[in-house]
């Protein structure tokens, strides 16, 4: 069963283009991407996957023919199909492991332009590194990650909820019956995860521990992916450093606590392959006084986010000493609990603003904090939108003040923000008389809402 994705309408546009190019899935393992193709390839008349790790085999192919129609054509008698501009999709899975065939896609665009070709790789960013001029101009890329919460309820076949809190503000919140279900259903999202297969899971069987089973095997796998990156760091310290991201989600980052007396150096090395194979993503300290946010990053201030929550929650409980009060905390507790406890809503929120935003490139996730001496003021997210500096904070109930926002927002001069929460829609509006009666606005976006900022 193929459970729908927003890629999809993308790799369609794709298909259509008037000035096709090559096109690269980039990505973390399972998170969907050959799905996504071999989806793809049932509307063309001829599909061939060429899978370098079940076949490893065809490296040589591609090491020894340069000429793409003369590779085209033994493809085409080794897979017992035609290759045919317009009509075959040609899909280069794990095409890390073959360095010739990634350098193939600049052939492909240059003198075979009409033929789809669709590449793919799990740890495709260390191959992309050794190629550092790679495809400028000539390959198109897609990123990916696991199901976002509007995909997730899509797969529950309730895309009138979507609909319903897309057209949803703090001028037209959510009818209490809907809004009250949409909650719980974030709830369980959390505990799921997106990775495609919890949620192929969960869809079918609506059984946690069907969903726990696919997660754990899922770990496993990015845990004996640990081996490929052996020549290049300890696989011990790979999964310390995971090990220790998870236990400091929601904070920043401290090399010293990674188990195990590491340099800081080494661990910085480990958490740089872990972004590279997708596992976790930075969130770097900005000082925010204009954009592009990433001019004024101050190195010694990063939180780290791990790639899904469904994946974190398992480590917790088999590998960092059970994870059953957090799992029933989220699934039933209450919406201060939720949000204030193990960072999971913090880092829920980054990952639906990475999920939401262009998949054309690869986007940052920032984060403020007032470096003055003897201050504690901290914004979660700080996001370009709409050409302008966006606050967003990552908030429980009605009664927080939000000291530190509105702190950002008059040193930065903004009169808009966002607070994310479990709460419905609505707004928040005072006059600030320290700083010349300007009006700020808060807007609340319920933390299942987050795509409501990226119409």
């Amino acid at each position: 069963m193929y459970l729908k994705r927003a890629i999809d309408t993308l790799l369609i546009e794709w298909k259509n283009s008037n000035n096709l190019k090559p096109l690269l899935l980039r990505g973390a393992r399972q998170v969907g991407k050959s799905c996504a193709v071999e989806h793809l390839g049932k509307t063309f008349d001829y599909f061939i996957e060429v899978n370098f790790e079940k076949r490893p085999e065809m490296k040589d192919v591609f090491a020894r023919i340069h000429n793409v129609h003369d590779l085209a054509n033994n493809l085409s008698i080794i897979y017992n199909t035609p290759v045919e501009a317009g009509k075959t999709l040609l899909f280069l899975d794990e095409i890390q492991a073959s360095t010739d065939a990634i350098k193939s896609l600049w052939a492909f665009k240059e003198d075979f332009p009409g033929l789809h070709v669709v590449a793919a790789g799990s740890l495709l960013e260390f191959a992309l590194k050794d190629l550092p001029s790679f495809g400028v101009g000539r390959i198109r890329s897609l990123f990916v990650y696991p199901f976002s919460f509007d995909e997730f309820l899509e797969a529950e076949g309730k895309s009138s909820w979507i609909s319903a809190k897309k057209s949803s503000d703090s001028n037209n919140p959510l009818l209490e019956p809907l809004y009250n279900d949409l909650v719980q259903n974030f709830r369980t999202f959390l505990v799921v995860g997106g990775m495609p297969a919890s949620v192929s899971a969960w869809v079918s069987t609506h059984d946690y521990r069907n969903c726990q089973t696919e997660l754990d095997d899922i770990q496993l796998t990015y845990y004996d992916d640990f081996a490929k990156y052996s020549k290049k760091v300890d696989t011990t310290l790979l999964r310390n450093t995971l090990q220790s991201v998870i236990l400091q989600t929601g904070g920043k980052f401290t090399y010293s606590k990674v188990e195990g007396g590491f340099r800081a150096e080494t661990v910085k090395n480990a958490l740089s392959l872990l972004r590279d194979a997708g596992l976790i993503k930075r969130v770097s300290h900005t000082s925010a006084n204009g954009l592009p946010l990433g001019a004024e990053c101050n190195n010694k201030f990063n939180k780290y986010i791990y790639l899904d929550s469904g994946l974190l929650l398992r480590i917790l409980d088999l590998d960092l000493g059970g994870a059953r009060q957090l799992t029933e905390m989220i699934l039933s507790g209450a919406a201060a609990d939720l949000v204030n406890k193990g960072g999971i809503a913090e880092m829920m929120l980054g990952w639906e603003i990475i999920k939401y935003n262009n998949p054309r490139t690869q986007h940052d996730l920032y984060y403020w904090e007032n470096t003055s001496e003897g201050t504690l003021s901290e914004v979660d997210y700080i996001i370009a939108h709409e050409m302008k500096i966006l606050p967003i904070e990552c908030k429980a109930g009605v009664s927080g003040k939000m000291k530190s926002l509105y702190l950002f927002m008059r040193q930065k001069h903004l009169s808009e923000a966002v607070r994310c929460s479990l709460e419905n829609f609505a707004l928040l509006q005072n006059t600030d008389k320290q700083d010349s009666d300007t009006i700020r606005r808060v807007n609340i976006i319920p933390l299942f809402a987050v795509s409501n900022l990226f119409k």
